[in-house]
């Protein structure tokens, strides 16, 4: 098996990945920048975020797989201390037995401007927000008007995304299995003049939404974090991706188990 590490650049993270990469040596793992079969992130859900983009070209023949550094990550199924167990579910001769292939939605967005289009892949969100002022745009669902948005911005995202930013903007958390986008507001302004819905939109598989911000705006586009920033916009368009993440479970935990851990703990009175 082929692997490849990417960690977060702290100290402890870095001797992480001198101490796997000793270990995987042991077990007969071959290291391989360039086309691995599994990328190991080490550190938190940002780390996985910048493997999953550093990537997404080999998205249909490559895993991932997480090692929390710090607070448990989201994406992260491993701790510092179950490194060994983790490298002998990869080394073994049985592997295929031991590893369950789980597959994530993701957000795909093209950017319309007068230039021509670009497409963009999110694992956990897109965010159109106004620079310097309130974002006004017109939102259209299937080709049919919807809403004339005013507020700070909108994010877009995928399922597992939707305990991100999502979850901080009062959106559902929605199980990756089902193949969805979820469409919420930031900051949206809502009085006798103006009107949005004021609630997160879910939209199936097959559906898209496209975001036609007002002319001459200054705005600030970013896909997980990494600034896409584009002043002559004409319009954004939203979907579920024919394309999936993949992540390798070496043991099962399953997505509510996560959102417990994450959000509530694992100690229920």
């Amino acid at each position: 098996m082929k692997y490849a590490v990417l960690d977060r650049g702290d100290e402890l993270s870095k001797q992480l990945t001198e101490k796997l990469h000793y270990l995987a040596g042991e077990r007969h793992l071959q290291r391989d920048e360039k086309s691995p079969d599994v990328v190991v992130s080490i550190g938190g859900d940002g780390t996985m975020l910048h493997a999953f983009h550093m990537y997404q070209y080999r998205l249909e023949s490559v895993c991932f797989v997480g090692i929390h550094t710090g607070h448990l990550g989201f994406y992260a199924d491993w701790k510092a201390s179950e490194i060994e167990t983790l490298l002998d579910a990869m080394a073994s001769p049985d592997t295929a037995l031991h590893q369950r292939i789980v597959k994530y939605p993701l957000v795909e967005t093209e950017l319309v401007s007068v230039d021509g289009t670009e497409t963009h892949l999110a694992l956990n969100e897109l965010t159109i927000k106004g620079l310097n002022a309130t974002l006004v745009a017109r939102l259209t669902i299937n080709d049919e008007p919807f809403e004339m948005f005013r507020g700070d911005g909108i994010c877009i995202s995928s399922p597992s995304g939707s305990t991100a930013y999502n979850k901080s903007l009062g959106g559902a958390m929605v199980h990756p299995s089902l193949e969805t986008i979820q469409i919420a507001e930031i900051a949206s302004i809502n009085n006798r003049v103006y009107r949005t819905l004021g609630s997160s939109l879910v939209l199936p598989k097959h559906h898209h939404c496209d975001i036609e911000p007002r002319k001459n705006q200054v705005l600030l586009v970013a896909k997980d974090h990494i600034p896409l920033q584009r002043n002559d916009l004409l319009s954004i368009r939203c979907r579920v991706s024919t394309r999936k993440v993949a992540f390798a479970r070496y043991r099962p935990f399953p997505f509510w188990n996560r959102v417990r851990d994450a959000f509530i703990g694992s100690q229920i009175d």
